[in-house]
């Protein structure tokens, strides 16, 4: 991997020799493996854990949404394969890691400088750890997800070989290449047209997949705060207030103790949300121009269910200049278990860390704030924009060469993170030329995906038992 205008350097030798020496101390050939341990935890214990900690009303609900499939299950399983994970070869080499790199969690947002980007967009669980553990909550999600839809097993596989096969080669050319190229390298969501167009017209992509994605895109330019604004925003007694639409979206008026006023909730907000903007990357930040109206909590995701999300509604010139932010409840990572303690004692500051480090452009909004609860406990939150230029892929009707496309895109940029977290030149040569290392991945997601099949079946199980109560179509 030497450079065109000369040899690489010493230290940079050195790193290439780690990735070598690492290679020579756990083959990659080894990362096939995946059997159940004989003393691996209950998963349904894993989850009745985790729900300790969590809203309990809303508990049920997380319940449901995981129950609807084995897909919408290993979405929730963060923790559960997180355990299992902990017992899986690694090359030693850390890197700061998604924590919950599934395929859901990959789309397109806009950047500060206002173009639309594909990238990861969730971090909840960030933390330092093994590259590899990534790349296998990744593999196995989309042979889940094609079990799901019906995919033939050599399509499956043929998906995740793309995904490591991009993985892999995007990884080899970060090494290769200067620093700060590798450092900026990002996919716009134009690339992605491009890039799917050109495999239209190379046979390997049909035009239906080239007019969802385009719909996709199209899309993602019309979610912003206004439009968002439209949907959840009312007048109620002449004054901006989130409309309540129960049990997802619940305004702070209907959970806020009896003789807690308004005025005294924006007295707390307005000084919530000065602590939170001397977070924020920018301090010269627009937020100084917006004021506090109103907040409500909502319900967001599979996996996050039961934690405390709000979204709060701020007003700029006057009331056609809304703002509506979501923070979120930040706990220890689901990793936190198996790997070194985060080196920062706020959660929701240890998902910014880690999001500025793994994303190639972030939201100008992203903040970190601690507030006590009405129970007096206090909790770590994280801020972002509600959505600003969002959207995703559409799992329920992907067919297999919309998910192998798919697949290499969130391979790539997977990748990009990666490099970008870690030490890019001994990744690369771990990895090397030949396809060992995706062959390996893609056995052990066929594995691990029977694995989630028998957790699955063990979490309908319990709530058919009254074990778990779980509460569908929510």
């Amino acid at each position: 991997m030497a450079e065109k205008d000369g040899t690489l350097s010493p230290a940079f030798q050195r790193r290439q020799e780690a990735g070598r020496e690492a290679r020579r101390r756990t083959p990659r050939s080894a990362h096939a493996d995946w059997a159940p341990g004989a003393g691996r935890p209950d998963p349904v214990a894993l989850l009745e854990e985790q729900a300790l900690n969590r809203a309990p009303e809303l508990v049920p609900i997380r319940y449901g949404r995981m129950a609807v499939s084995p897909f919408t299950f290993y979405r929730g399983a963060a923790l559960i394969m997180a355990s299992d994970l902990a017992g899986t070869p690694d090359s030693g080499i850390i890197v700061q890691l998604c924590g919950d790199a599934h395929l859901s969690n990959f789309g397109v947002f806009g950047t500060p400088e206002r173009t639309l980007i594909f990238d990861m967009n969730d971090f909840d669980e960030t933390l330092p750890g093994p590259w590899e553990w990534d790349v296998k909550r990744l593999a196995a999600s989309f042979e889940v997800a094609g079990r799901h839809r019906g995919f033939s097993g050599a399509e499956r596989r043929d998906t995740v070989l793309a995904l490591v096969r991009a993985y892999r080669e995007r990884m080899r050319k970060a090494a290769a290449s200067p620093v700060l190229r590798s450092w900026y390298d990002r996919l716009s969501a134009d690339d992605a047209l491009r890039w799917l167009k050109h495999e239209q017209e190379e046979d390997r992509a049909g035009s239906r997949q080239v007019k969802r994605t385009t719909a996709v895109l199209t899309k993602a330019l019309t979610r912003d705060s206004m439009s968002v604004f439209t949907k959840l925003v009312g007048v109620v007694d002449g004054e901006l207030r989130i409309l309540p639409a129960p049990p997802l979206i619940v305004p702070i008026d209907d959970l806020a103790p009896a003789g807690r006023s308004h005025a005294d909730e924006v007295e707390q907000m307005q000084g919530v949300l000065a602590e939170y903007q001397g977070t924020l990357a920018h301090q010269n930040h627009p937020l100084r121009e917006f004021e506090y109206l109103h907040m409500a909590r909502k319900v967001v995701g599979v996996g996050s269910v039961g934690t405390r999300a709000w979204i709060l509604l701020l007003r700029g010139r006057d009331d056609g200049d809304p703002l509506l932010l979501q923070a979120k409840e930040a706990q220890a990572s689901v990793l936190e278990r198996f790997l070194p303690a985060s080196e920062y004692s706020h959660h929701g500051e240890r998902v910014v860390r880690g999001q500025r480090i793994m994303q190639s452009a972030s939201d100008i909004f992203l903040g970190w704030q601690r507030v006590p609860g009405f129970d007096g406990t206090e909790r770590d939150f994280y801020v972002r924009q509600l959505h600003d230029w969002k959207g995703s892929a559409d799992v329920e009707n992907m067919d297999a060469t919309g998910a192998l496309l798919y697949a290499r895109l969130c391979g790539e940029t997977l990748a990009r993170a990666h490099a970008r977290a870690g030490d890019r030149v001994a990744i690369a040569a771990y990895l090397g030329s030949a396809d060992v290392f995706d062959r390996a991945i893609a056995d052990f997601a066929a594995r691990y995906a029977e694995q989630n099949e028998r957790d699955f079946a063990a979490f309908e199980e319990a709530v058919a038992s009254g074990r778990l109560h779980a509460v569908s179509g929510v």
